[in-house]
């Protein structure tokens, strides 16, 4: 199974695109590119693969075994194909909502957020530590009857496909505006603007964020600005992995008593029980 993971396949795929978008760069002068940053991000990239592979195998096992216990006996037709495509991208949205809405979730998630580019590249800057809670919220697939591999190219597909908005050569694309993520939503999703905090938390489908009440239009005059509210100026792989699991470590060893400091485990990012309240629902509200 492992071996015809799409995402190996689409790997040629991503290399192509990023050279595509280098050349464009370079020949129009439009500074979307910082070779350190862009080195920074493949290489996260590369170890979360490394780091992926063996969690994806332990997931599968998981996957496999809650199957048997499934409530539903279902096929490998067509229809079954997309109702996993549509359950699948729901999952995503949860656990990528989640990842912003929760501090310790955030400090595996943020640093996919922490440059202040966003192009091909950033794609790939991906969490060592989000592969060791993200299939959590997977678990009810199997139970309900999906194929366990149905399940894993389905989750690789998407996550191919996430990779295409990462882009600020593609302008707005007109009805498909309204059911999937394109490149104008993930720009508002990478921005650090107060307006646009946790906004977008989409796979494929733009849909569960105008369901759910997280979805904001990128806005003609308000342009992006990428990176995170309070920027790290690093390009060391271990420092960009680790720099809020350190800040959280700080926060509840200043805690003081134990309510506390689980709520700076489990409160969102932002939020201080002596200090200026930054959560991004309250900076929103300042805009």
């Amino acid at each position: 199974m492992f071996e015809k993971d799409p995402l190996l396949f689409a790997s040629p795929f991503f290399a192509i695109l990023i050279a595509i978008e280098v050349i464009i760069n370079t020949r129009q002068h439009l500074h979307l590119y910082l070779t350190k940053d862009s080195v920074a991000s493949i290489s996260m990239g590369a170890v979360t693969l490394v780091i992926g592979l063996g969690v994806k195998i332990a997931a599968f096992f998981v996957f496999t075994f809650l199957h048997q216990f499934a409530f539903l006996e279902l096929g490998n037709v067509w229809w079954v194909w997309v109702l996993c495509m549509f359950g699948d991208d729901f999952s995503f949205y949860w656990h990528h909502r989640l990842s912003h809405e929760v501090r310790i979730l955030w400090a595996a998630h943020v640093n996919h957020h922490s440059s202040e580019m966003l192009n091909f590249s950033t794609a790939l800057r991906q969490s060592w530590t989000e592969q060791l809670y993200k299939y959590v919220f997977w678990l009810w697939m199997p139970l309900v009857g999906f194929d366990p591999i149905m399940i894993m190219t389905m989750m690789s597909i998407n996550l191919i496909f996430q990779f295409l908005p990462h882009t600020q050569l593609v302008g707005k694309l007109g009805p498909l505006e309204w059911i999937f993520n394109t490149p104008s939503h993930h720009r508002v999703h990478h921005a650090s603007n107060h307006k646009y905090l946790d906004r977008n938390h989409a796979g494929l489908f733009i849909i569960w964020d105008r369901m759910f009440g997280t979805f904001q239009e990128e806005d003609e005059k308000e342009k992006p600005v990428y990176g995170i509210t309070n920027n790290i100026h690093t390009y060391n792989l271990f420092q960009i992995a680790s720099h809020e699991f350190k800040d959280l470590c700080t926060d509840i060893k200043r805690a003081s008593d134990f309510k506390t400091k689980l709520k700076y485990i489990f409160y969102p990012p932002g939020w201080s029980h002596d200090g200026e309240d930054r959560r991004a629902k309250v900076l929103r509200g300042k805009v």
